[in-house]
């Protein structure tokens, strides 16, 4: 495992999750140009045409599940993800900056296509700082009235599938895609409800 992404499972399985619901659901952004350009992108960025036609078919998925509230990003991609999701379930999106994604600081705009998550850029976020708040913000979003939808980013859920006890899986990292996470005892797993044929794209 390459990238520093070992080291963000260290630390993320180092600060475990023990929600005490026993099921959720977890929606990355739709996706945007920076990812299909695979740059660092800013809070502002806004979904591409291709993400906003992911959005509307995961709002479609998602409108039968019995989700109690949806908490997200206030980054712009996950805040109008979540707002379009929202919408279908007839809820009102509450959004929290601790769900961003990591900050990248001097990095935003540049290539992110040979990511490495250790990395230390200036004025952003060391990895561990990443992680700690993620987890921190993970647990609050799970804490509101059961079943909660998070919509957030891809780093968030390397976080939250490490910090669960769950094996990565690379498929189930893709833009829009609606994820179902159960659990069996003390023991987490999450599965798709939906798999866009366009495929994920670039986390950062």
């Amino acid at each position: 495992m390459n990238n520093g992404l070992a080291r963000l499972i260290e630390l993320a399985k180092a600060q475990p999750l023990a929600p005490a619901c026993d099921h959720f659901y977890f929606l990355r952004h739709g996706q945007t140009e920076g990812n299909a350009q695979r740059i660092f992108q800013a809070v502002d960025t806004p979904l591409s045409t291709l993400g906003l036609t992911q959005a509307a078919r995961a709002a479609e998925r998602l409108a039968g599940e019995p989700i109690r509230s949806v908490v997200c990003s206030d980054a712009r991609r996950a805040s109008d993800t979540a707002r379009t999701v929202a919408a279908g379930l007839g809820k009102v999106p509450q959004h929290f900056d601790s769900l961003r994604e990591r900050d990248f600081g001097a990095l935003i705009g540049t290539s992110s296509a040979e990511l490495d998550w250790s990395c230390e850029p200036e004025g952003g976020e060391t990895l561990p700082q990443f992680v700690t708040r993620k987890r921190a913000a993970l647990e609050a979003a799970l804490a509101h009235p059961a079943p909660v939808l998070i919509v957030a980013h891809g780093g968030s859920l390397h976080v939250l599938v490490a910090a669960l006890g769950i094996a990565a899986d690379p498929n189930v990292l893709g833009n829009a895609q609606p994820l179902y996470f159960g659990r069996s005892g003390p023991t987490w797993a999450v599965r798709p409800l939906l798999h866009h044929s366009d495929g994920g794209a670039a986390l950062a």
